[in-house]
């Protein structure tokens, strides 16, 4: 895979060079959702666990380097193509000018792309699923039965008595133990839907990302470390957490973790309430009863898993503090990113 790589960057770059394709194309061809270098990255899972954290950095790097040479590329075109028009064009400079808009990553894609690049880089793989839900893997393959309380918590879209909305993206953690035998590591960001009142803090539809480990051997060190090191990565090297006790049916033990606040460095101020603390997300060892829903034997491999909220890790990232400011399109605020 790693020649597979090399070979990806020395087309791309070589492509970029001719004159005769489209900058664009490439892109696409080598970047894009179907690109070469996507597919490398979600065939990782195929390899040997120990491989994958050195072939995710390589990958991150081959993908750095042909995004900015794509970048430089464009700039050298627009430069040139302006460059022929001065000489070709007479500008008539009485005219007023028309102002340009030019669209940008939203702020929201720019966290999930980052917080994506983190978990690869430590060898995680990216798994997808059907938004539009059954009930078992939503809910009964979680631990949670019919008439569960946690399910009065979630405030679920029911499509019919055995098909919902999906509430969180846990459904991809059974449906990829249920296809795949240990080790499993894997992430499963997308979409989620609930039934909640929009407010400054709460919307029908947000974005969620959990994560996966299953292998033998498998501690609650284990999930401290790989956590620890994304908050790190994510918020800054002076970021602290701490793990409070907690309970979710799906996982036992189970805990929350907080870390200190990004405004007063964990003095206490009107963000963090005082405390000092800011929650991040929630997680836990996976319950035995659930790897036996998947055909896992519980005495044999042990896992962790973690859950968060896309959105809030945007508005605590940027100290954005009303949801809905990133639903709305208004420019004025998605010029600020």
């Amino acid at each position: 895979m790693k020649e597979k790589l090399k070979q990806i960057k020395e087309n791309a770059l070589s492509e970029l060079k001719n004159k005769k394709l489209d900058i664009e194309d490439i892109r696409i061809k080598y970047l894009g959702k179907k690109g070469e270098l996507t597919k490398i990255l979600r065939g990782m899972k195929e390899l040997p666990k120990e491989e994958r954290p050195v072939i995710g950095k390589l990958a991150n790097e081959v993908r750095s380097t042909l995004e900015n040479a794509i970048e430089e590329a464009s700039k050298k075109i627009k430069s040139n193509d302006t460059q022929a028009k001065l000489e070709n064009e007479t500008i008539d400079i009485t005219m007023p000018g028309v102002k340009q808009t030019i669209g940008k990553r939203h702020p929201l894609e720019q966290t999930l792309e980052e917080m994506k690049h983190i978990f690869i880089s430590m060898g995680f793989t990216i798994e997808e699923g059907p938004e539009v839900e059954k009930d078992y893997y939503n809910f009964e393959a979680l631990n949670i039965p019919k008439n569960h309380p946690a399910r009065g918590e979630q405030d679920t879209f029911y499509i019919n008595d055995n098909v919902v909305l999906r509430t969180q993206t846990s459904p991809i953690q059974i449906r990829t133990m249920e296809k795949q035998k240990p080790p499993i590591k894997m992430i499963s960001p997308g979409k989620v839907y609930r039934s909640d009142s929009v407010d400054a803090t709460h919307s029908p539809i947000f974005y969620q990302m959990e994560g996966l480990v299953v292998d033998k051997g498998i501690t609650f060190a284990n999930l401290k470390g790989t956590l620890e090191l994304f908050a790190k990565k994510l918020f800054g090297n002076d970021i602290h957490t701490k793990f409070r006790p907690h309970h979710f049916p799906f996982t036992e033990p189970s805990a929350e973790m907080d870390a200190t606040c990004f405004v007063c460095n964990g003095k206490g101020c009107r963000v963090c309430k005082g405390e000092g603390w800011i929650e991040l997300l929630g997680c836990g060892m996976v319950h035995p009863q659930v790897l036996r829903n998947c055909g896992i034997d519980p005495e044999v491999y042990s896992g962790f898993a973690f859950g968060m909220g896309v959105d809030r890790m945007v508005m605590l990232k940027y100290g954005i503090d009303d949801i809905r400011n990133m639903y709305e399109s208004d420019m004025r605020f998605l010029n600020q990113f």
